[in-house]
């Protein structure tokens, strides 16, 4: 039977093509548990984008499988039960904080993590802030040059480059004085780093493990959406870094692309150091599995932990909050909403990308209408198109409702704050954006003290100085061209 191939002929076979397109991408997106936003986002990229659309969901669509859940939950389940249900009795009573107006929110967001995250409070924490990549890592490595027990890292990014071959010293050092080393790193975040690079940290007894990524699983089981990225350092269970900064030359303002880097980490000393570290045991145990005989005690820091102490005027009180694809508490995005919601005054938000899912957006929008001062401050450059348009895109949207967002100019701003009242503060990994709410293993300190807030509120203030506050007038000059690639980005916000 000869066929006639006439236009005809050829424009039903597309469309039959096309529907079978669309029936896989249905059954595709809909065979896994997923929010609808998402959903649809991914409907739109297997639709308009035949096979390579695919082969895109292949490598970044596929969700965690349960084995991998049920390890990441486990170890989480396996420590202070008891103290989390005395600190929440606590808190109900009005024990842990002054029960004053002041306070009030305190108690609500303390409440909130412990029952969400099993964040535990602690208080006799000393903290220093960190802006400048260069003070950060120039005490880090000096902290790491005077361990004596265990020394714990974990970046989203290690590179193999000047900054990560000083911390690699500073950590070969360590290991060959017989301190316990061990670092985790995401593959994807760390492009270029090898095993190759940690070889010589492991001859001298130290380990490094990129982060959930057995290396016979990694093309049968590819997880390319799903990163590692907390940025955790603990020291002897008596110091501990958390916040935006990773290991690289470009956190130090030596990439000609970003210029200037602006981020903000904190140093901790106290018990709060502790809570890091039971982090980090959990992320160490879910990569190594239970054949490892390097898995980390998670009981062992609560021998002596005492579930509260007496405060002094430089003492802050803290809760260790984290959140990740392994399960649906959503605990930092849900505190950020709890602190933008309970507003009474100001809430000030840094973060170099925003793509607020609605709660969030909504909660931004209807404090600004009821005449709170929230400012957000975001890149004036992007480091990732698609996202950086998407941001565009929100950022107009709440300057239109009120929101007051300035475009730091000095370099690039990857800071992830957000600063409310007297006495509420968060620093961390989470960026405002669906990555960080669903995908990202992400943790945050959520801080309750008015100097650390003061501190934080005042570097905000000072970051104002180098931005630009964007006005409706500024979207409007921006090319059609422009405002399409907005308006696309946007759509697939719930993807990027």
């Amino acid at each position: 039977m000869n066929i006639v191939w006439t236009w005809d002929v050829v424009r039903r076979i597309i469309e039959v093509l096309w529907l079978i397109n669309i029936g896989f991408a249905i059954w595709t997106v809909f065979r896994t548990r997923r929010d609808i936003a998402s959903t649809w986002a991914w409907l739109l990229v297997l639709s308009v984008f035949p096979v390579i659309g695919f082969i895109i969901y292949l490598f970044v669509g596929r969700k965690l499988s349960s084995d991998d859940i049920f390890t990441i939950r486990a170890e989480q389940e396996a420590f202070g039960k008891k103290l989390v249900e005395r600190q929440q009795k606590r808190v109900r009573g009005h024990q842990l904080l002054v029960s004053s107006g002041k306070l009030a929110r305190a108690r609500q967001l303390i409440s909130l993590s412990l029952s969400l995250d099993r964040a535990l409070v602690t208080f006799n924490n000393k903290v220093h802030v960190f802006t400048d990549g260069h003070q950060l890592f120039d005490k880090l490595i000096d902290d790491i040059n005077h361990a004596e027990k265990q020394v714990y890292v974990e970046f989203y990014t290690f590179y193999a480059d000047d900054l990560g071959k000083r911390v690699l010293k500073a950590l070969e050092a360590a290991a060959k004085r017989g301190v316990t080393v061990k670092v985790l790193y995401d593959l994807s975040g760390s492009r270029g780093t090898t095993y190759r690079f940690f070889a010589h940290l492991e001859e001298l007894g130290g380990c490094a493990q990129p982060f959930n990524s057995k290396s016979n699983k990694r093309i049968t089981t590819p997880r390319l959406n799903y990163h590692l990225h907390r940025k955790i350092v603990v020291i002897d269970q008596q110091i501990g870094y958390i916040g935006g900064f990773n290991i690289g030359g470009q956190y130090l303002g030596t990439a000609p692309k970003f210029g200037y880097w602006r981020d903000t980490h904190l140093r901790i000393v106290g018990q709060a150091a502790m809570m890091l570290m039971v982090r980090f045991g959990m992320d160490w145990n879910t990569t190594c599995r239970k054949t490892d005989k390097q898995r980390i005690d998670l009981t062992a820091p609560f021998k002596n932990f005492k579930v509260e102490q007496p405060t002094d005027e430089e003492d802050v009180a803290m809760q260790i909050v984290s959140s990740g694809p392994d399960n649906d508490n959503f605990a930092i995005r849900r505190g950020y909403e709890s602190i933008i919601s309970s507003a009474r005054k100001y809430v000030y938000i840094q973060t170099p990308y925003l793509i607020p899912g609605e709660p969030i957006l909504e909660s931004l929008v209807i404090a600004a209408r009821s005449g709170i001062d929230v400012r957000i401050m975001i890149p004036c450059m992007p480091d990732h198109p698609f996202v950086y348009r998407a941001t565009e895109y929100y950022a107009k949207y709440l300057v239109n409702n009120g929101v007051k967002v300035y475009k730091y100019d000095n370099g690039f701003i990857h800071a992830k704050t957000m600063v409310s009242g007297n006495n509420l503060a968060s620093v961390g990994s989470a960026n405002q954006d669906y990555r960080s709410y669903r995908l990202n293993f992400e943790a945050n300190a959520f801080a309750y003290s008015e100097q650390l807030t003061a501190e934080l509120k005042a570097a905000f203030e000072r970051d104002m100085e180098k931005s630009t506050l964007l006005t409706p007038e500024y979207f409007a000059k921006q090319s059609n061209w422009r405002k399409f690639k907005q308006y696309f980005s946007r759509l697939l916000s719930p993807i990027l």
